[in-house]
């Protein structure tokens, strides 16, 4: 009995030396990329959450200078924030906050070039579009029209197509386009659902302009009844 479990012992023995002799390499190359991978997922990991830790500490720096007033701390923490960690949302609030305190102190320029390189290099597509929009409106304050229009043109997300159609109406507006400005008002009411206030806002442009808000709204149903019909 020994020495038959003693054969089928060796047999599997044999079977594994074999296994091995032939797929040896192979297993252990892939045990071996699979470890390595592994082990660069837990760094990218920690390196990421390390990164975030680091930049919301400096966005804090920027909170608690903005709360002071003191322009010059939050530049300071901005600007690390630029050069070592460009890409994290933080970095993008901070500069979002660091141009609302300079254009309330009458820096547009230097609120200009903030809201540019936010708009550019921050890694968070809605705070690029905010950015977008606030920077338009500070060329726009400048009489920068053209420019004013160009940062709205393209590369603005959907869901910030209704506010950025409002900035467009605002910037004809201010250069006495007033039909462009009705079909940039109209766009954005039609874009914004009746629930949410700042439609309330556009009403009141579009009002300002002799324009009934319930007619942009019939012509929208209009133009939806003549899409359905063949």
């Amino acid at each position: 009995m020994a020495n038959h479990l003693d054969l089928e012992e060796q047999e599997q023995l044999d079977q594994l030396k074999h296994l091995w002799n032939t797929w040896g390499t192979l297993i252990s190359s892939v045990l071996l990329v699979v470890t390595v991978a592994l082990v660069g997922w837990n760094g990218y990991q920690y390196w990421q959450n390390r990164q975030a830790s680091q930049a919301a500490a400096l966005y804090d720096a920027v909170d608690v200078a903005a709360r002071a007033g003191d322009q010059g701390r939050m530049a300071q923490a901005f600007g690390d924030l630029k050069a070592k960690y460009a890409g994290t949302t933080q970095a993008g609030q901070a500069g979002l906050a660091l141009a609302k305190t300079l254009v309330e102190a009458g820096n547009e320029d230097g609120a200009k070039e903030v809201l540019t390189w936010v708009a550019s290099q921050s890694g968070d597509e809605g705070l690029k579009a905010l950015a977008r929009l606030r920077l338009a409106s500070v060329l726009m304050d400048q009489k920068n029209y053209d420019e004013a229009l160009k940062q709205l043109s393209s590369g603005v997300p959907l869901e910030f197509e209704a506010a950025a159609a409002d900035r467009r109406g605002d910037i004809y507006l201010s250069q006495d386009k007033r039909t462009e400005a009705v079909a940039e008002y109209s766009k954005a009411y039609k874009l914004l659902e009746d629930s949410v206030e700042y439609r309330r806002l556009v009403e009141v442009k579009l009002g300002a302009l002799g324009v009934s808000p319930q007619s942009v709204a019939v012509a929208e149903a209009a133009s939806a009844e003549g899409v359905k019909k063949p």
